[in-house]
């Protein structure tokens, strides 16, 4: 309902939720009602905003835009982690709190600037921040300058823990992980399907996760690259139909079924007919 209306919600690449109400500085509310308010929203998130429907809500804008929300996911998390793990983040997160909440505003009083600060050192998991956007207008132009308030010192200190750190993966360091996690056969299978792309010449190219690192053979051809499917520590092989249909000839749907027919010919592989557009995953390289 209403009571639970604010201005915006977005989801950061680490899956933590950030509140975000917008007011002038010359509304008298954003001295104390909008902090009250902002701590009620944190306090109550894991009740009112389920992580099930912040996916509904974000495949919803993806559709209005005639996006592919795997795709626009995929694209946006850079390989740090899959889409079904990134929800799984956001989940995690708001049951322990751990969210951001900021205030924007034209300009924000020294009032409400002692709170932000105050409350981001003494807050944690939570982070609460405020920014201020001055306008100056002269000679025909137009200026927005925006200023971030509450990260004191202090507060980054202790916070440091939680910021985000993306990890260069590599040949040596994927295949450690890989049979630390799923043994032998996965990382004899692994190394198969590298060699068969180096002998075709296609690129590798290295994820950046944090905990899983993945790779993904790249074909050029044209001056257009292709991306065609990625290899995960996590002993899955995902399947880029999200970006395949965007190339000839696979942007043909006969095409595409024609590849996932001979994919579905392997032992093991099962993949539907609605996911030839998404990022269908290959449960085991075994």
């Amino acid at each position: 309902s209403g009571r639970w209306a604010i201005d915006h919600l977005f989801l950061d690449q680490d899956g933590i939720p950030t509140i975000i109400e917008v007011k002038r500085g010359t509304d008298t509310r954003i001295r104390r009602e909008v902090i009250g308010q902002m701590l009620e929203y944190a306090a109550n998130a894991v009740v009112y905003w389920p992580v099930e429907t912040m996916q509904a809500q974000f495949e919803a804008n993806c559709d209005l835009k005639s996006s592919d929300p795997d795709q626009v996911l995929e694209d946006f998390l850079e390989g740090s982690m899959d889409s079904d793990a990134f929800w799984q983040a956001v989940r995690t997160n708001l049951q322990a709190g751990k969210v951001r909440l900021v205030f924007v505003a034209d300009v924000i009083p020294s009032e409400l600037r002692r709170v932000v600060e105050f409350l981001n050192v003494q807050m944690s998991p939570a982070e609460v921040l405020a920014v201020e956007i001055r306008q100056y207008v002269g000679q025909g132009q137009q200026a927005l300058v925006p200023r971030v308030i509450g990260q004191t010192e202090q507060a980054l200190q202790k916070k440091a823990g939680g910021t985000r750190d993306r990890r260069e993966w590599n040949e040596a360091s994927f295949f450690e992980a890989l049979e630390q996690k799923h043994g032998e056969p996965s990382v004899s299978v692994a190394r198969e399907i590298m060699a068969w792309a180096q002998s075709r010449s296609l690129t590798i190219s290295w994820g950046k996760g944090k905990e899983d690192g993945s790779f993904t053979p790249i074909f050029t051809h044209n001056g257009l690259r292709h991306w065609t499917f990625a290899v995960w520590t996590y002993g899955t092989a995902m399947i880029e139909f999200r970006y395949i249909c965007t190339r000839a000839p696979f942007d043909d749907t006969q095409k595409r079924m024609e590849l996932l027919e001979r994919l579905n010919e392997i032992k093991g592989v099962s993949i539907p007919v609605d996911r030839i557009s998404g990022i269908p995953h290959i449960p085991s390289m075994r």
